[in-house]
């Protein structure tokens, strides 16, 4: 059983979509897609520097749209949800769920790209509130680490699995975090992220999605869409769009994600572009697990091969 899924915010980097657009099609589509949504996605994700795709306003629609490009490689290129229907199962990391709930049919691709871009500008604005960012901590114990983090002040706002929680809250309680490690954890690590995501800073996010997501037409999920806010398959287009709006301010429960994967059965996992993250986290929470990363084209192959091997009927 195959597991396709879309990594979130921080996984991009300086020009990382350059070689995608040397496939049939690729620049046009994403050429239309920031027609459709007022961004040049383009110039973002071929000339931008880290700072500049480090704007939440851009990141999270630069990242949606490099995953359902990536995606749609996978098949006839004709789009994302087509390519995805070979997966017995699709889920997103935070901004990923976007990406997933297009992957499922829930959104179409430009319904997906605008929500997103909403869902980027206002928590940007969110996170120009309060000075805030996230830290990811390697190693420890849950138990210790979370108490730890609430003691400080700051929210377990990733918790991932495989030993890995992000903290989130404002620079002055993580910077109190560095001096003072949970037990057990080897280091912390600062994200290229601009706010604190998914906790009670990005509230004021919540009332402008809420009012967004009144104009769309969701469906129901053609292919079986677990969520991060706990683990479960969701099979309403309506409650899938609900969870995608409140997730703005509630933690990422990855580690759930992992375990429904493992319950229905998975034998494979593709991350879609820019893939890497996600991977790197079910080598060491499923093993046994065959993955592939879509980091450039170069990757596609190895993608339809674990596809044939793997896919739904």
């Amino acid at each position: 059983m195959l597991v396709l899924v879309a990594p979130g915010q921080g996984a991009q980097t300086p020009g990382f979509l350059t070689p995608w657009l040397e496939l049939p099609g690729a620049a046009d589509r994403l050429a239309a897609w920031s027609d459709a949504i007022g961004l040049d996605l383009v110039h973002y994700g071929t000339k931008a520097d880290a700072d500049e795709i480090r704007d939440t306003a851009v990141a999270q629609p630069l990242l949606v749209a490099a995953g359902l490009l990536s995606a749609a490689a996978l098949g006839d290129g004709n789009s994302a949800a087509e390519s995805a229907r070979v997966a017995g199962v699709v889920a997103g990391h935070s901004v990923g769920e976007f990406t997933a709930a297009a992957f499922a049919g829930v959104l179409d691709d430009e319904a997906a790209l605008r929500l997103v871009r909403t869902r980027g500008l206002a928590m940007a604005e969110a996170a120009a509130i309060t000075a805030t960012g996230m830290s990811a901590l390697l190693g420890g114990d849950p138990e210790v680490t979370v108490p730890h983090l609430e003691k400080l002040g700051l929210t377990a706002a990733n918790v991932n699995g495989a030993g890995q929680i992000v903290a989130a809250g404002t620079l002055e309680q993580l910077a109190a975090l560095e001096a003072d490690k949970p037990e057990g954890v080897r280091r912390v690590v600062a994200l290229k992220v601009a706010g604190a995501f998914h906790t009670h800073h990005m509230a004021p996010a919540v009332a402008k999605l809420e009012e967004a997501a009144k104009e769309l037409s969701p469906a129901a999920p053609t292919t079986r869409y677990v969520s991060n806010k706990d683990g479960q398959v969701v099979t309403d287009g309506a409650e899938v769009v609900a969870r995608l709006v409140g997730q703005v301010a509630n933690p990422v429960r990855w580690d759930l994600c992992m375990e429904t994967f493992q319950e229905l059965g998975a034998t494979a996992l593709i991350e879609v572009c820019p893939g890497g993250t996600l991977t790197g986290i079910a080598k060491r929470a499923l093993p046994g697990v065959a993955t592939v990363a879509l980091k450039t084209p170069d990757d596609l192959d190895a993608a339809r091969t674990l596809i044939a091997e793997h896919a739904a009927v």
